[in-house]
């Protein structure tokens, strides 16, 4: 299921599904900090991604909302969940190879058996420190961005 569209020569953003601030704040400075060159876009909730990946109402303009070269899927989301938006994403023909880490809280073996399940590409337990957050985002690159 790797996609080589994180690779083309039009650098495609991440997005960045995630209702909390803090995460949200040191998830950038580790982007920043790993040197990843796709931009950052986030969108606060499993519903908002749907609206995202699918160009509904104001990310109608795929100019300045692209399709993105990977998810970065919280599961504990307001409006849908990160499993259900993992859910949505697989059951479109055109996002069958878009890839998904699904970064979460969670190290419930049920969540990871169902994301993976559902076509997740990774799945990461959110790190507890900076230095740990920037070494997963260091792998991520590594593994599909580059």
């Amino acid at each position: 299921m790797e996609s080589r569209d994180c690779t083309e020569l039009k650098v495609k953003p991440v997005l960045y599904v995630e209702d909390d601030g803090d995460d949200v704040f040191f998830m950038r400075r580790a982007f920043d900090k790993v040197g990843v060159g796709h931009p950052l876009v986030l969108v606060p909730d499993g519903q908002e991604a749907i609206h995202y990946l699918s160009g509904t109402g104001k990310y109608a303009d795929r100019e300045e909302y692209p399709l993105p070269c990977l998810v970065l899927l919280d599961l504990k989301l307001p409006r849908k969940t990160g499993l259900e938006v993992l859910q949505w994403i697989r059951r479109k023909p055109a996002f069958q190879n878009l890839l998904v880490a699904v970064m979460t809280s969670s190290n419930n073996i049920l969540d990871i058996d169902q994301a993976y399940g559902l076509g997740a590409n990774a799945y990461s337990v959110k790190p507890t420190t900076q230095e740990k957050l920037v070494e997963m985002v260091r792998n991520l690159k590594e593994r599909f961005l580059t």
